[in-house]
């Protein structure tokens, strides 16, 4: 298997390597592929998920195995080896559950704002690095499903479009905004750039024009949910919004799917 990995990425070991489930897998691009259709199946269930205590480390190796498990046999199993990116392996149990069990804290006592407190959670989680591969995006839905379920708040817009598996302007902010959160710096995390500054705000999530054209919104909520959400940041509802509203009543568990394409 020919894998070219972009900058910033986790190499996997041989051992990993051989944990693929899929014989007939030979470039990185099918490996894509593959894993995205995966992860589309994994949101799906995580939107089923609805009493689950997503500050338990069970839920966090579950969520990895919904996500990669029908690519990877080792999907959902903290990695065992040394990696260019995360800590010591015989530590990933223990500071998982401490970054956890802050999180909860954080929300239980209002410690930090929504997006603060989402990216100290995102941050931390990428650089404990849990697994052998997939740790970004496991990070990112991790992370969405916190904001969603927890602070009741808009979802981030992490990709914009983008494949954030490949090299671009858009990975490369991102990997930097994390490089800069290493040293204390959570500021890059809230003002994601791409073609412009657009940073997040406390009050809506994104800026008021950029709310509605969200394209993350409503995959993980129900039918109902995914309409307000929507709506909800609209000061006046358009012809435009009312059809994605009624396409996603009708249509949500394609939404969903398809709203995973634009991930990264």
């Amino acid at each position: 298997m020919t894998l070219v990995e972009p900058d910033g990425a986790t190499p996997l070991d041989p051992e990993e390597r051989q944990g693929l489930i899929y014989d007939h897998i030979t470039t990185r691009s099918e490996l894509d592929e593959l894993e995205q259709a995966n992860i589309e199946q994994g949101i799906v269930w995580a939107t089923r998920q609805r009493r689950a205590d997503i500050f338990d480390d069970a839920f966090i190796r579950r969520l990895h195995k919904q996500l990669f498990g029908d690519v990877w046999t080792w999907a959902g199993r903290y990695r065992l080896t040394e990696k260019n990116i995360g800590i010591d392996p015989q530590q990933i149990s223990v500071q998982l559950r401490i970054l956890l069990g802050g999180a909860r804290y954080w929300a239980e006592h209002a410690v930090y704002p929504p997006l603060e407190a989402a990216v100290r959670y995102h941050h931390r989680l990428v650089q404990i690095h849990p697994f052998p591969n997939g740790n970004g995006r496991h990070a990112r839905i991790a992370t969405d499903i916190m904001l969603e379920r927890v602070y009741r708040h808009p979802l981030i817009e992490w990709a914009s479009g983008f494949d954030l598996q490949a090299d671009n302007e858009r990975r490369m902010t991102y990997i930097a905004a994390l490089r800069a959160a290493d040293g204390g710096d959570f500021d890059p995390l809230t003002c994601i750039r791409g073609s412009e500054r657009r940073c997040l705000t406390e009050e809506g999530g994104w800026p008021q024009a950029d709310r509605a054209a969200h394209p993350l919104f409503g995959w993980l909520y129900p039918r109902a949910g995914a309409c307000k959400k929507i709506c909800s940041g609209m000061r006046k509802p358009t012809i435009s919004t009312a059809f994605i509203g009624a396409t996603i009543l009708i249509l949500s568990p394609c939404v969903v799917l398809l709203s995973c394409n634009r991930f990264g």
